[in-house]
């Protein structure tokens, strides 16, 4: 990907952030939840070719309809492994588009800026929200949001499944690596997602680059409570694996591909 292309988004992506600051306390709970799980996660580089076969196979009790179909009852039975497979799978679903933005998501951004909300606020959200996951399942800041306000709104037992959902795409993409280096980096279906993990895990991006054939290295500088806590152990970056988001980028957008 160009730079001038990545140094876009991530000028996008740095502004859309800052709508998330009134819900650091969500992303704090939910990385809680995540230690508490007694399930843990098993980190592997992935298997595209096979994820691809099992998630087009209907035999398969990894194909992606049948995951679409147990994700979307309202109750937390979907394994680890099987998120995994329905997160991964979706990059080769005809319609995954890797940069195709809901146009519900950003209609309250003024909204999720204040701390506390009013009930008819609250419902404004809570909306949208639900729109935009319902044109983007995999759209883990409307997701967080939706999970706030849901608890705002007092409705624990809907928050709990969101945030259960939440919590396990996130986990699918950490099983992917470590993002120490290029051999392992994080696997992600949507670049966005890579700032979604990076502030799940107590930092901030601060730069982004592209480096080829299909990788982001994000430069990274931890909040107060990750350096009190690392200290000599924190993180200057990670990579994200962004191989087929990238060819799919191409593919369905040759119009704005542009060689440097």
């Amino acid at each position: 990907m160009p730079k001038n292309i990545i140094k876009y988004l991530f000028c996008a992506i740095a502004v859309t952030l800052n709508c998330i600051g009134a819900f650091a306390q969500s992303a704090e709970e939910n990385q809680s939840a995540a230690q508490q799980n007694k399930r843990k996660i098993v980190v592997e580089k992935p298997d595209l070719d096979e994820i691809k076969q099992k998630t087009y196979d209907p035999k398969s009790p990894y194909y992606f309809p049948k995951l679409m179909a147990k994700y979307t009852r309202n109750d937390t039975v979907m394994t680890n492994d099987e998120y995994r497979y329905f997160y991964l799978g979706y990059m080769f679903q005809e319609d995954y588009d890797p940069y195709r933005t809901s146009p519900y998501s950003g209609v309250t951004d003024e909204l999720r800026l204040k701390s506390s909300h009013t009930k008819e606020e609250i419902d404004t959200i809570r909306k949208y929200a639900e729109l935009s996951l319902r044109d983007n399942p995999f759209d883990l800041r409307q997701m967080s949001f939706l999970v706030h306000v849901l608890k705002e709104k007092r409705k624990d037992m809907s928050a709990k499944i969101w945030e259960y959902r939440l919590e396990h795409l996130l986990g699918a993409i950490k099983s992917t690596g470590t993002g120490e280096d290029i051999d392992n980096a994080w696997f992600v279906i949507y670049p966005v997602h890579e700032y979604d993990l990076v502030r799940l895990l107590g930092y901030e991006a601060t730069d982004a680059d592209f480096i080829e054939p299909g990788y982001d290295y994000l430069t990274v500088r931890p909040d107060e409570e990750t350096a009190r806590r690392l200290r000599d152990k924190v993180a200057q970056g990670f990579y994200f694996n962004v191989g087929v988001p990238t060819a799919q980028y191409i593919m369905k957008h040759p119009e704005l591909w542009e060689e440097e």
